[in-house]
């Protein structure tokens, strides 16, 4: 076979024609769970920082929390090939039940380690170490989630029903800053530091089983049974990606760049800018993020319908053109008073979720069945660990580099202009059946 360089035709067995109300509830809660654990170490990183590295330097223990928060990333892409390669040959149900045990098993381990000051530099290993099975996980669930949701939906709502895929992982992301909103502001800061951290890490195992059960339910997608049925199940997706599918694979690593690098800063990171930076208290900037992901989660079914009306490509070009001109301006406004640097927050946070909401639609449909789940993941991944993990890490250096606290608005610019080319070279979609293969 030559190699892929357009979006194949779609072609196979007649389209559904109703949305599977319980692919959407599995998808979404498991994906829910999963972001859940994985948010809460970004949204603890100040307390981690004092608790699990030992620096005279704030600065330096911040950026060495931020260094390990990046290191989940460095092994997403090796989660991406390992889940991808069993979603393509066993199937994607029974891989996302596995992507939510390891998760959960990984969080709780977080909730249950001595801190530096008991064992000192063991206790920074062993951090590292369960941030690293953290990130081996994630990196097989979106593609999953995305790759499950696509092949169930009509092709009329598949741009609804993708959105999803990132509206779990954002219910995740708000139960999680939410929690840690609630307990900063019932607890002392000594007792913050003592032992509040440790229940949201805690928390991560029985949430882990109500995933597990909701996802073990479910039959197979549609696609993945007619592939399993023709005995047509590849024996190396990955090297079928690789060898054949390079170009969609060079656009979902492009349409990746901005979405992760604006997710982990619009969410992540700037709870610690405004603390860190602006001198937002840590209760001020837990809400102010959990405010702006509640709305983002409100607007992430008007952009998946919106790409079903008018188009994925659309919505995408416009987004990455709003950070490439916006950026700046929104970091100014983060340093002023009054309403202006919550406004600045909801805005980017509404930009960063019209990206999200659309991007895993764009993802499906450059890849044929038969590799999908690895053709997403790897291309996915692999931009994760270039500007998704390291999006809060970049951030702080620069800002300590050059001492201008507008420094971030740079990065985003950057990927921005990565995620525009990627956008303009994509082929329309709306409407299509799901290409087959």
């Amino acid at each position: 076979m030559s190699e892929t360089t357009a979006t194949p035709e779609p072609t196979g067995a007649p389209a559904n024609t109703r949305i599977d109300r319980r692919v959407v509830y599995a998808s979404t809660i498991g994906t829910a769970v999963e972001y859940f654990d994985f948010s809460v170490y970004g949204y603890l990183a100040t307390i981690l920082a004092v608790l699990f590295f030992h620096s005279e330097d704030p600065t330096a223990a911040l950026l060495a929390t931020f260094a390990t928060f990046a290191a989940a990333f460095v092994l997403r892409p090796v989660g991406g090939i390992v889940f991808g390669h069993l979603g393509d040959r066993i199937g994607r149900r029974k891989t996302l039940a596995a992507t939510v045990t390891m998760m959960a098993l990984a969080s709780f381990m977080v909730g249950v380690l001595p801190t530096y000051a008991a064992i000192g530099t063991g206790a920074t290993a062993l951090l590292v170490l369960a941030r690293c099975a953290q990130g081996i996980a994630a990196g097989g669930e979106l593609p999953g989630a995305g790759s499950y949701l696509a092949e169930t939906a009509p092709p009329d709502r598949r741009g609804l029903m993708c959105s999803f895929t990132q509206f779990g992982a954002y219910i995740g992301a708000l139960l999680a800053s939410l929690t840690i909103s609630l307990l900063t502001a019932v607890l002392t800061t000594d007792q913050m530091m003592a032992w509040g951290w440790r229940i949201p890490f805690l928390a991560a195992l029985p949430l882990g089983v109500v995933g597990i059960y909701i996802r073990t339910r479910l039959e197979d997608s549609p696609q993945f049974n007619r592939i399993k049925g023709k005995g047509e199940v590849p024996e190396a997706p990955l090297l079928e990606v690789l060898t054949q599918h390079k170009v969609p694979l060079l656009k979902t690593f492009g349409l990746s760049a901005l979405t992760f690098a604006t997710y982990y800063i619009s969410y992540v990171y700037l709870t610690t800018h405004m603390q860190t930076q602006e001198g937002y208290s840590p209760g001020e900037a837990f809400w102010s993020t959990s405010i702006v992901l509640a709305v983002s989660c409100a607007v992430m079914p008007v952009f998946g319908l919106l790409a079903d009306k008018i188009g994925r490509r659309p919505i995408l070009v416009g987004a990455s053109i709003g950070f490439l001109v916006l950026s700046y301006p929104l970091f100014l406004m983060l340093g002023s008073g009054g309403v202006l640097p919550y406004t600045a927050h909801v805005f980017m946070g509404v930009m960063t979720a019209a990206l999200t909401a659309v991007a895993f639609t764009a993802f499906t449909e450059l890849f044929i069945s038969r590799i999908r789940y690895s053709g997403i993941a790897l291309g996915l991944n692999l931009a994760s660990m270039v500007v998704g993990g390291t999006a809060p890490y970049i951030a702080v250096a620069l800002i300590d580099w050059t001492g201008d606290p507008l420094a971030p608005a740079y990065f985003l610019m950057t990927c921005a202009v990565i995620t525009l080319a990627a956008a303009w070279s994509l082929k329309e979609t709306k409407g299509s059946l799901l290409p087959e293969g």
